[in-house]
């Protein structure tokens, strides 16, 4: 497990100026984007358990995890349990199949936002079918697509989405789609219009929501990261996630 190495980061000051970011966000939105609140994920991919509990005791409660090893540390680990207990678990990053029954054993796993597949989808159901004690309600995923187009990205083709949204919420009664996410391509220069990965995703999302006769506010869109959430925010997006501008720059592995 990682140990904390930025003791100079004041990570309670970083969740606070986020939230604030949000809150401002929010109130100068156009009144024509009718989406809630979004959800703040702090990805805390590399970040050791310490800088974890800082954020949970300043009142951070979901965080998500790009690889499944350190997910499954990171839930498990004695100061997690003992002192974050109301503690929500996502993972934002690829699901292998073979990985599947490891990561939904996991203590307060909430979401698996990385579901591209009918495949992997039905790995899914099948093991929280199977899981014990026996859960009281369905695991929720996300629909990611790929709208980018990049071969180095997961996630299913935008066109292709809406017929896997429809199929887990027809046949896998153990999954709960709520939404759909994406990575899209990194370093969009805005002044040249709006993120077209946003655009794609909300266009998803319209086709959805059509084609299963549902309010827009039944399918989350998780798109815009610690560069471009209020880009995604002011575009509609209820799910951010938000790792460096909480947790301060990652450390390079050298260090």
């Amino acid at each position: 497990m990682l140990r904390r190495t930025m003791a100079e980061f004041d990570i309670t000051a970083g969740l606070q100026h986020v939230l604030k970011r949000i809150e401002s966000v929010l109130q100068s939105r156009p009144q024509e984007i009718n989406a809630p609140k979004p959800l703040l994920v702090a990805v805390s991919k590399t970040k050791p358990v310490e800088c974890i509990i800082e954020a949970y005791n300043a009142g951070q409660r979901h965080f998500g995890e790009n690889y499944v090893q350190e997910l499954v540390e990171k839930s498990q680990h004695p100061d997690i349990l003992a002192q974050c207990p109301d503690i929500k678990w996502h993972l934002i990053g690829h699901l292998q199949s073979n990985k599947i029954n490891k990561v939904l054993k996991l203590p307060n796993l909430y979401m698996i936002q990385t579901v591209d597949s009918e495949k992997l989808a039905n790995g899914i159901d099948a093991a929280w079918a199977k899981r014990q004690p026996e859960p009281t309600e369905p695991l929720r995923v996300l629909v990611q697509v790929n709208t980018s187009g990049e071969d180095v990205k997961s996630g299913v083709d935008a066109s292709a989405a809406p017929s896997l949204y429809r199929y887990i919420s027809d046949n896998l009664k153990h999954l709960k789609p709520v939404g759909i996410m994406t990575i899209g391509a990194y370093g969009f220069d805005y002044s040249n219009g709006p993120n077209p990965d946003f655009v794609a995703l909300l266009q998803v999302q319209r086709e959805i929501c059509k084609a299963n006769s549902l309010p827009a506010d039944a399918v989350q869109v998780s798109m815009g990261m610690s560069n471009d959430y209020d880009r995604a925010i002011e575009m509609g997006s209820t799910i951010v996630r938000v790792g460096t501008a909480i947790f301060g720059h990652r450390p390079k592995a050298s260090e």
